[in-house]
């Protein structure tokens, strides 16, 4: 950069690598059309060129709601160089009608890039706001919200970065859009009027990492700038073995990129669906068989009044008269809201799955106790309650389904952990792995005989009766 560009211009070039730099600043000569110089590095604009709305719309276009794309151009225009906090007071040093100039392009770049949260926020301010107010509404910031999801899943189409999943097959991206818009501004703490300034925007951010993830990704792929070990964000889980021609799934790509970041960092196995009453049928013991044996899992249930929900086993079901699983489970709901409700430490009633029994409830239950569980699917399949008045114990939840008692629609189970090591009797590779017992029938034979107890016959699982 030139002695004539301002300090804070300096400075915020200052913390990208020496490598890094060329490609920042010549950003604004390839938007322009300009070739750069040939070691790379950019060749210097003439005094008084800037960047239109028309070059941005084209370097953007195709990744990018063009509502997104005059927000950033808006943004960039009203960033004064010669500020640390650009864009902080509302006033503008560049009218949108003059175009963007060298020196705001790249402050742009570094605040979006490489800024903190204190730097980003007036940025997200000039992005959500219409005019030169001071503060912006919660509906504005969703509004800008909403552009700026929408654009991540652009990228993540038009990049080829679906890891394996099937916009067409899977639920409505607008729909998922809105609500993860609203998701993410529940978050936001506004002034008792109402209104979001500056330093409420900053502390969002600085909670909600997704809005600084978005904003890099758009900005970076947008503008198509490569920076060295900074690679692209992966949003979504790989999705395996799932029969998408068969399939209308009740997931849709914002809805993962929600749910993804509440598993466990250590879940980074593939999602695989392993039951849907689409492809399996209204089966009790079918669901059952996706969800043992497979490690954690995902249920996914819609019910008849249009609510969709479920919860997150941390570990691979087991059927049994008593409580499961471990705090790290939580329970979810994805329509009407996105939320999470996570462990409160009042009791250890995770998960609960039991069938084929006389003295106990059977079924599937998640959080509460028994007759009064957050989430409850019956063993005659097709109905379950959620209770939660006032809130489910072990999971802090409010009533989950659009009724206390439910009618199921649907229901999904996916596996997204890694399968647990099989068990005595469990088939590897198509063939079952014996049990001890079963190695040498003679030696068997001769303990009985000689009176000694087989103590391992007791363990042994009775298996299930088929579902008629």
């Amino acid at each position: 950069m030139g002695n004539t560009e301002s300090v804070v211009v300096q400075k915020r070039m200052a913390r990208f690598r020496p490598e890094e730099r060329p490609v920042v600043e010549g950003v604004f000569n390839r938007l322009q059309g300009g070739a750069g110089g040939p070691s790379g590095a950019p060749e210097k604009t003439p005094a008084g060129k800037t960047l239109t709305l028309e070059m941005l719309q084209s370097s953007m276009g195709s990744l990018a709601p063009d509502s997104m794309i005059r927000r950033v151009y808006q943004c960039m225009c009203g960033i004064d160089p010669g500020l640390a906090s650009p864009a902080a007071s509302g006033k503008t040093s560049t009218s949108a009608a003059s175009g963007v100039g060298r020196e705001q392009m790249v402050m742009f770049l570094a605040d979006t890039l490489r800024g903190t949260a204190e730097e980003r926020a007036p940025l997200v301010m000039a992005m959500s706001r219409r005019g030169a107010e001071a503060a912006v509404t919660c509906e504005q910031v969703a509004e800008f919200l909403q552009d700026l999801i929408s654009a991540v899943v652009q990228i993540l189409v038009h990049r080829g970065r679906l890891q394996g999943w099937k916009p067409e097959r899977m639920g409505d991206v607008s729909l998922g859009v809105g609500l993860l818009a609203e998701q993410m501004c529940s978050e936001l703490k506004p002034a008792d009027e109402g209104g979001c300034d500056v330093s409420c925007l900053e502390d969002w951010i600085f909670r909600v990492s997704q809005v600084s993830l978005y904003l890099e990704m758009l900005v970076a792929e947008g503008l198509n700038v490569s920076l060295s070990g900074r690679p692209a964000p992966t949003l979504l889980p790989p999705c395996r073995e799932t029969p998408w021609k068969d399939l209308k799934c009740l997931l849709d790509l914002p809805t993962i990129m929600f749910l993804a970041p509440q598993l466990p960092d250590s879940y980074s196995a593939p999602w695989r669906l392993v039951f849907s009453t689409q492809l399996h049928g209204e089966s009790f013991t079918r669901m059952v068989s996706g969800l043992t044996k497979h490690g954690p899992t995902l249920l996914l249930v819609k019910d008849s009044k249009g609510h969709a929900f479920g919860g997150f086993a941390s570990h691979t079901w087991d059927v049994k008269p008593q409580f499961q699983g471990d705090s790290r489970c939580f329970l979810f709901t994805v329509f009407p809201r996105l939320r999470v409700y996570t462990a409160t430490g009042y009791n250890q009633h995770f998960m609960y799955l039991n069938q084929n029994q006389q003295t106990m409830p059977n079924g599937l239950g998640m959080g509460g106790q028994h007759g009064y569980f957050g989430l409850w699917l019956e063993r005659d399949f097709g109905r379950g309650h959620s209770r939660g008045r006032p809130k489910c114990t072990t999971y802090g939840s409010p009533q989950l389904s659009g009724e206390e008692d439910f009618t199921l629609d649907s229901v999904e189970v996916w596996a997204v952990g890694k399968p647990p090591e099989p068990e005595e009797d469990e088939e590897v590779d198509g063939k079952k792995k014996k049990s001890i017992l079963d190695v040498n029938p003679e030696v068997q034979a001769m303990m009985e005989m000689s009176g000694k107890t087989l103590h391992s016959q007791g363990l042994r699982e009775p298996e299930e009766d088929d579902e008629h």
